[in-house]
């Protein structure tokens, strides 16, 4: 299975070419970009996305996927900023959402990636028929606008009830787009439900993973063995998918620990699970 990682474990920090260096001298064979401003500032195309794109040219590592943007500002919300919210019913909002959306895909001209990562909705989110359709739209404007850039949308199962496996399923049925697929969480199934339930729902459409641990408690994105996911189990049915994904690290940052000396140990040990 290929190895990736999120660059979420440097959210906090301004992403530059020593930072991905760190990541592949760990091990990363692929990257995934967290798209928030704070980190990579997308919409700074001549100076921050260009030298980000510099370093994937000259790397030989692809950029495997980007995570949609969560929030607008460069605080990731902490000013008060509202979410990036593709299923907000109120329609300023989500074209707000859509274009912010937009400048991330556009880092496909520069660097070109296979995925983009989406939610559906924020955290904990109530289900609502209005809020399903209104996601609908979204996702077909979306989709049109990132398949000339070669970019094809997963669709993220969250901790809400508008991206439980079930709705993803009934999501992509409805809307019948054969290239909608989803990433897997591992994480956020293990809160949500449990990971084989999850996986039997999913595992058709699932191209990517987001793999982290908890203890059932929190979306805490541990390094896995941290929380109480049973990662045997795990790697077998993501070895049993039809179409195997990529192990995708999307780890939260810990002061303790030094991601590039832990990315190694940590696929060395999933695969022997």
């Amino acid at each position: 299975m290929l190895n990736a990682i999120s660059t979420h474990v440097y959210l906090k920090e301004r992403l530059h070419p020593g930072l991905l260096d760190g990541l592949a001298r760990g091990g990363a064979q692929a990257i995934e970009i967290f798209a928030a401003r704070q980190h990579l500032d997308y919409a700074n195309r001549k100076q921050h996305v260009r030298e980000i794109a510099d370093w994937f040219r000259t790397s030989g590592v692809p950029l495997h996927s980007v995570h949609s943007p969560m929030f607008s500002d460069y605080e990731f919300g902490r000013t008060g900023a509202p979410p990036v919210n593709v299923a907000s019913t109120d329609r300023a909002q989500r074209v707000a959402a859509m274009d912010e959306v937009k400048r991330a895909l556009e880092i496909a001209e520069q660097i070109p990636f296979r995925f983009l990562v989406q939610h559906i909705g924020v955290g904990d989110e109530a289900f609502d028929d209005r809020k399903f359709e209104a996601a609908m739209t979204s996702i077909e404007h979306l989709r049109a606008f990132a398949k000339p850039l070669g970019v094809r949308i997963l669709l993220e199962n969250i901790p809400n009830e508008l991206a439980t496996p079930d709705r993803l399923v009934e999501f992509i049925h409805l809307t019948h787009f054969d290239d909608l697929g989803v990433c897997f969480d591992v994480g956020h199934a293990h809160i949500m439900s449990n990971v084989a339930e999850a996986f039997e729902i999913l595992k058709s459409h699932i191209r990517s993973t987001h793999i982290h641990d908890n203890a059932k408690d929190r979306d805490s994105h541990l390094w896995p063995g941290k929380g109480s996911i049973d990662w045997k189990q795990t790697m077998e049915l993501l070895r049993s998918a039809p179409q195997t994904p990529p192990l995708l690290l999307e780890i939260e940052a810990d002061q303790k620990v030094n991601p590039v000396e832990k990315i190694g140990e940590t696929f060395r040990n999933l695969e022997a699970a």
